[in-house]
């Protein structure tokens, strides 16, 4: 197996860390990400993602807010328009 680069290991990501690469190219991932602080980072902040968005989407914006924001887009847009 050759040498991992870092455009390479984005490539192999997703199965990378579904663990569904052969095992020589997993462990030459490994071997890569262990000694890469980018990747590390990226793989950090790739697994944090979705609980970033979920939180994210968890938030109520408060009534006004709300209320203002589809007045805002009423009178921009048809698609809150009432039929």
């Amino acid at each position: 197996m050759k040498a991992i680069t870092c455009v390479v290991g984005v490539e192999l990501l997703v199965d990378y860390l579904e663990g569904g690469l052969p095992a020589d190219v997993q462990a030459a991932v490994d071997k890569h990400v262990a000694g890469c602080p980018r990747c590390v980072a990226f793989v950090a902040s790739y697994c944090d993602t979705p609980r970033m968005l979920r939180e994210a989407t968890a938030a109520t914006l408060p009534l006004h807010v709300e209320t203002s924001l589809k007045a805002f887009l009423r009178a921009r847009t048809t698609a809150f328009k009432s039929p």
